[in-house]
């Protein structure tokens, strides 16, 4: 049966393709050092001259088919070496009390809590021309003007992009790289407006275009509701400015989190109500009906609306991978082929991957086409039964509503298996009550809000729009109602450690596998697609300690213990979700009952503990002593005293973590197991220092 199968695959070897590509760019992401470009280039050119010859000598088609994907598997390795070169920037050093001068290119998420502005430096103090870097992003005082366009100077602390918050957790330094941000850090000063010299042509684009969309961002906010008003110009212009802290929490842990990103589900909506608006004006129009293909026109006008609303969200990768998406779904209906099949997803996927090959180990990406694919692949097998002629119209409506709830039902629960692996391995959480929240929530995302959504912003700037978004406000209404509520059910959300990393590639080819293959052998990819759920976790760390040495934790059972609760809390979040830790429900006097702490140290209170020194200052000889006596950790962010007396302990120094990044210790026997966090990352161009980089 499986050679039957197998010979029935070769019409579908296509659908193979991205895989191919992609698996290359995951293997290049994969190397611990940077391979010459030579090495890449050579076997891309050999075995793409191989496929051709395939073809030209007329071999069989599964050897064609063998000959191509592994040319393919070379080419991708090609596409992500050349893809880093070409967007290798300056990356700045540790730099305190430094004067920035550039030009706002965008606000992140303006509010109470400060602003977070991307910022294209002109010149910035202490740092020559060449090794200043392309975008840099700060976080500034509360109180700060900004808006796209402007030019400021501001006082700032500069460092390089943060390394991973644990060693195999996610690099944040390489999403940065990917896109041109070569500095992270806060101001110092509030920023001052001032006169620069004319940016470059590019760049000032660039700026017009996002001082558009903050325009229509305020106008839109100021239409709506201050209860609606965030998530409606997050969904429109990607602007996270007026989202509160307590409707992103409820939206992701009822499982609703995606409706935020702008991606392929605000991309189809759009463009399929204005593919559908359009075709039913042609439809009302009889001269027009009989002359000019209606699906075609309304095909076109879709694409024309998908391309100005990714303009308006500001670009973000995922809206550019939707955007690709309907780009090929649109040009098939003007090529008169399938909009949606597997064929049309694998041409999109393999367009995607060839623009930004670091898209295949991005989890919104994999997220993204595992759910596409899964549900493309249910379309193909969703049995389709005749109508019955001339039923009642009662009779009909019922049908219509069953079958549009049983569809429903089915998309969703494929969905949810098909991303269920990423968001254990990537996110360690998953929403109990995602399925039904979705369900409740779909119709009225789709045929209310981002109708009356896109009709008001396009009507907002003429002072019409009020009347869409009042309708687009009531909706989003209910829809934040629906994730407080599911958000605060019992067991809402669960947190899942993460499996070895080996699991999520496992899982991604069975997923594949099972959607891609056509038979019954495709249920032999149900195990692989299991692989993050049934993988065994390993043992979590007994101490975790960050990048720069300035917070740690303990683990006592599946309790993290923070030496510094009001430190670093994001990165200890991140660490504690992926091993599967909680923290404590008073965080400082599960801290206090361990410890001994104040502003500079922590003191071990129990034997074989961890005692922390968190001051830039090297400490005194005596302070250093009491560290070390009873612990079996000693942490110091600075060095310790020179010529101090020998410390019992295992000692890491600001030395350690500078080289090391953050660190996992692991007890073994009367000694430690390191792991670093540098040591995994290995020697890539993002995870260079600013020198090697240029910066």
């Amino acid at each position: 049966m499986f050679r039957k199968e197998a010979a029935a695959q070769l019409d579908r070897w296509k659908l193979w393709t991205p895989l191919a590509f992609g698996g290359g760019a995951a293997v290049y992401f994969a190397l611990p050092a940077e391979p010459p470009l030579w090495a890449a280039l050579t076997p891309a050119l050999l075995l793409s001259a191989l496929a051709a010859m395939s073809r030209r000598a007329a071999w069989s088609r599964a050897a064609v088919a063998a000959t191509t994907l592994v040319a393919l598997l070379a080419c991708g390795f090609l596409a992500a070496e050349v893809r880093t070169v070409r967007v290798a920037a300056p990356v700045a050093p540790v730099l305190n009390g430094v004067t920035v001068e550039g030009w706002v290119i965008d606000v992140a998420a303006p509010g109470v809590g400060g602003g977070r502005a991307v910022i294209a430096p002109v010149r910035i103090s202490g740092l020559a021309p060449e090794a200043t870097p392309k975008r840099i992003r700060l976080t500034m005082p509360p109180d700060a003007v900004l808006g796209p366009g402007m030019g400021v100077r501001v006082r700032a602390r500069l460092t390089p992009p943060p390394p991973p918050a644990s060693p195999g957790a996610y690099d944040f330094a390489r999403n940065a790289w990917f896109d041109g941000v070569g500095g992270v850090g806060y101001a110092l000063s509030r920023p001052l407006a001032i006169t620069l010299p004319e940016p470059s042509a590019r760049l000032a684009l660039t700026l017009r275009i996002n001082a558009a969309r903050w325009l229509l961002s305020r106008r839109i906010a100021d239409e709506m509701s201050p209860a609606s008003q965030g998530l409606g110009v997050a969904m429109i212009t990607g602007h996270g400015a007026w989202l509160t802290d307590q409707t992103q929490s409820d939206l992701r842990d009822s499982g609703l989190a995606h409706i935020i990103s702008i991606s392929g589900v605000h991309m189809a909506i759009v463009g399929g109500f204005v593919f559908v608006l359009v075709r039913m004006a042609f439809a009302l129009w009889p001269w027009a009906a009989v002359r000019v293909s209606g699906k075609k026109a309304a095909a076109a006008v879709g694409l024309a609306a998908v391309l100005v609303y990714l303009v308006v969200s500001g670009a973000p990768p995922p809206a550019e991978r939707s955007a690709i998406t309907a780009v090929v779904a649109f040009g098939a209906i003007l090529a008169d082929r399938r909009a949606i099949s597997l064929h049309a997803l694998a041409l999109a996927a393999l367009g995607i991957l060839t623009v930004q090959p670091e898209a295949i180990v991005e989890p919104g990406f994999q997220m993204s086409f595992a759910a596409t694919a899964a549900l493309v692949a249910l379309a193909e097998a969703w049995p389709r039964r005749s109508r019955a002629i001339n039923a009642p119209w009662p009779i009909r409506l019922i049908q219509s509503a069953a079958a549009w709830l049983g569809i429903s039902l089915a998309a969703s629960f494929v969905a949810g298996l098909a991303t269920g692996p990423f968001a254990m391995q990537d996110f360690n959480r998953t929403a109990l009550y995602g399925l039904p929240a979705n369900l409740l929530t779909e119709p009225l995302s789709s045929f209310v809000i981002m109708p009356a959504l896109a009709v008001g912003a396009a009507l907002a700037p003429l002072g019409l729009g009020k009347p869409f978004l009042f309708v687009a406000g009531k909706g989003i209404e209910v829809m934040i109602l629906a994730a407080g509520w599911f958000a605060h059910m019992p067991h809402a959300v669960m947190t899942v450690a993460s499996a070895p990393a080996v699991a999520l590639p496992t899982a991604f080819v069975g997923l594949l596998w099972m959607c891609l293959w056509k038979g019954r052998l495709r249920w032999l990819g149900l195990p692989a697609a299991l692989a993050v759920n049934l993988w065994p976790r390993p043992p979590a760390p007994d101490v975790w300690i960050n990048a720069e040495g300035s917070a740690a934790a303990m683990r006592e059972g599946r309790t993290a213990v923070l030496m510094r609760p009001d430190v670093k809390l994001f990165a200890a979040t991140l660490w504690a979700r992926r091993r599967g830790l909680a923290f404590p429900e008073n965080p400082e006097a599960a801290r206090d009952e361990r410890f001994d702490c104040n502003r500079r140290r922590c003191l071990a209170k129990r034997p074989g503990a961890v005692a922390g020194w968190w001051s830039v200052k090297p400490p005194t000889e005596e302070v250093f002593r009491q560290l070390c006596s009873g612990a079996a950790v000693v942490v110091i962010r600075a060095e310790p005293p020179a010529g101090g007396a020998p410390c019992q302990a295992l000692v890491l120094t600001g030395a350690d973590f500078r080289r090391g990044g953050s660190a996992e210790l692991y007890r073994v026997g009367t000694g430690w197991r390191i792991v670093w966090a540098q040591d995994l990352r290995g020697r890539r161009p993002w995870t260079a220092g600013p020198s090697d980089n240029g910066g």
